[in-house]
């Protein structure tokens, strides 16, 4: 018999048919769907398939009380309940490093959608511009890139960083061992030295609003952020101000904290580029996390070492 599993997060076709061949599935990706679905089948459930912004709460644990394991498909988690799960020796696990390229490669598309203004060139051009008419805009290559969370995705910014001949320094709690990089004891720091600041730390309620208005200060006029972390490590409100005022050239936004609405303060600025949480949206990384969820649930229920635990 296939063990009970709650999918509390919208699957595609194909690998929807992929959990279902290794388990019992209850599907419930929204609200109204997973009350009922946890009402009526939490007693049964043996384990769970969330993501960072979906999360699970401690209360829902408490009504599973056959629950042993949790699966995050991406690599954030900061909603899940995780030291309650812990507390009743449930199996954590996560997508670690299924979607870093996806990530990065996006991260770099926002910063030279934004720096070389390419939705507004695009707009222009429909209407009949021509480049003598237009502003010019800066190089990406040659400048300095400021990475704030050296992890996976981070570490993979700093590669294609490395591409466009940029010098590369980096934020996180504390030095990556081995890494070459120059390393800053603080975002104000970072911020003041790069042109770029790339933000890939994880969220939470430890980086809430780490990008705030001192920050987005040190960056600069001539400064671009892009975030494709979450949305809560930028204040939101601090950035449509800089945007506004011309504290800082431009932003790149995968991710904001009104998700999944749109941030209204930012709609109607022309410096920022805007995409609906997607940088870690591909064919190739959706099956890579799916796989691995499989994976680790595989081992789980055997009773083998996860491989990517939280």
């Amino acid at each position: 018999m296939k063990p009970s599993l709650l999918v509390l997060i919208p699957l595609k076709d194909a690998s929807r048919a992929s959990v279902e061949t290794a388990f019992d599935v209850v599907y419930a990706p929204d609200g109204a769907q997973r009350t009922a679905a946890i009402a009526t089948h939490g007693e049964t459930i043996r384990a769970v398939l969330t993501n960072g912004t979906t999360g699970l709460t401690s209360a829902e644990i408490d009504q599973m009380p056959q629950l042993e394991f949790v699966s995050a498909l991406g690599a954030g988690y900061e909603n899940l309940a995780v030291d309650h799960a812990r507390s009743r020796d449930i199996v954590l696990v996560n997508g670690a490093g299924t979607n870093d390229h996806c990530v990065a490669d996006h991260a770099f598309a926002l910063l030279l959608a934004v720096v070389r203004d390419v939705p507004q060139l695009d707009q222009a051009t429909r209407k009949g511009a021509w480049r003598d008419t237009l502003p010019m805009h800066p190089n990406v290559s040659g400048k300095r890139l400021g990475i704030v969370g050296l992890g996976n995705i981070g570490e993979k910014v700093a590669r294609r960083g490395a591409g466009f001949d940029m010098e590369i320094g980096y934020h996180s709690r504390k030095p990556r061992e081995g890494s070459p990089l120059r390393y800053f004891d603080s975002v104000q720091g970072l911020a003041q030295w790069c042109d770029f600041l790339v933000v890939a730390t994880p969220g939470g309620a430890g980086t809430r609003h780490l990008i705030n208005k001192a920050v987005l200060d040190a960056l600069g006029p001539d400064g671009f952020v892009v975030n494709v972390s979450r949305g809560s490590v930028v204040d939101t409100a601090a950035l449509a101000d800089a945007l506004a005022t011309g504290a800082i050239a431009g932003a790149g936004l995968d991710v904001y904290e009104s998700e999944p609405h749109p941030p209204e303060a930012l709609l109607t600025l022309r410096n920022v580029v805007l995409t609906p949480h997607v940088g870690g949206r591909s064919p190739e990384a959706i099956t890579a996390s799916v796989d691995n969820f499989l994976t680790n649930a595989r081992r789980h229920f055997t009773g083998e070492a996860v491989l990517t635990p939280i």
